[in-house]
């Protein structure tokens, strides 16, 4: 009887050990999966994307398993800082702002952002063009911020939507004079298909440093360095075989890692 008792104890004392390591193993993004080409849903209800295609292929560089957590843009950071899940993979830029609040990887992509309007409109993403015009904005981005900060006091009226689509959506049926959000979204996910015939860029990138940051990286909570130092390691690699320039190929047609 004292031996099983001993026994069970040794094991109750293991098991917490044993699943600590096979967590470790396994690395949790958070997504909203309504950007494409970077994180969408096919018709099946699978994640598909740039973002979820580097996730995948860091993980397996790491020998570890990705899963994939959704959620809304507006909510990323409160959900990391809660644990909901342990990195962010959606597209998110690595400006001061958020740096307050977490850390990032390295550089995954370049994120410059651009105006859409309708094609032979004469706007500039510049307040004194904007002045009266309705803007959407993805609501949680960096694009919100920054129109919120220098549009709206100069009489652009901005409005935040929940989701990249209802975007275009108020864009298409006239609600809205332009939609200001990531060039390469805007390029692949709206005017290179149907529903973006008739519109187009208006206007140059916006290049502040509010908007862009440092690029797009993988967003971690400060108290996680060790993945942070982890996933550099998988981004390095990746980029270094191959796999990173493969996966790009898929969906760009030019070099969306920049400099």
């Amino acid at each position: 009887m004292k031996r099983y008792s001993l026994l069970n104890l040794l094991l109750l004392a293991i098991l917490p050990l044993a699943a600590h390591a096979q967590d470790s193993k396994v690395i949790r993004f958070g997504v909203d999966p309504t950007y494409p080409p970077f994180e969408s849903k096919a018709p099946d209800g699978t994640l598909v994307g740039f973002d979820i295609d580097l996730g995948n292929a860091i993980c397996a560089n790491l020998h570890a398993r990705c899963v994939w957590v959704e959620q809304s843009f507006d909510a990323m950071i409160p959900a990391l800082q809660a644990r909901k899940f342990d990195a962010i993979l959606s597209a998110m830029s690595a400006t001061a702002v958020r740096k307050q609040q977490i850390d990032f990887t390295d550089k995954i992509y370049n994120g410059p952002s651009r105006l859409v309007a309708a094609t032979g409109s004469t706007l500039v993403p510049e307040a004194a063009s904007l002045k009266g015009k309705r803007i959407g904005v993805d609501q949680g981005s960096m694009q919100e911020t920054f129109a919120k900060a220098e549009w709206a006091p100069q009489g652009v009226t901005v409005i935040s939507y929940p989701t990249q689509d209802a975007i275009y959506q108020d864009l298409t049926t006239g609600r809205l004079d332009g939609a200001f959000q990531s060039a390469v979204q805007a390029d692949i996910g709206f005017l290179k298909t149907p529903r973006g015939k008739g519109y187009s860029f208006a206007g140059e990138e916006v290049k502040d440093k509010r908007v862009a940051g440092d690029g797009v990286a993988i967003g971690v909570r400060k108290d996680n360095t060790a993945l942070a130092a982890k996933l550099n390691t998988g981004i390095a690699a990746i980029r270094h075989d191959g796999t990173y320039n493969r996966l790009a190929h898929k969906y760009f047609d030019f070099n969306i890692y920049g400099d």
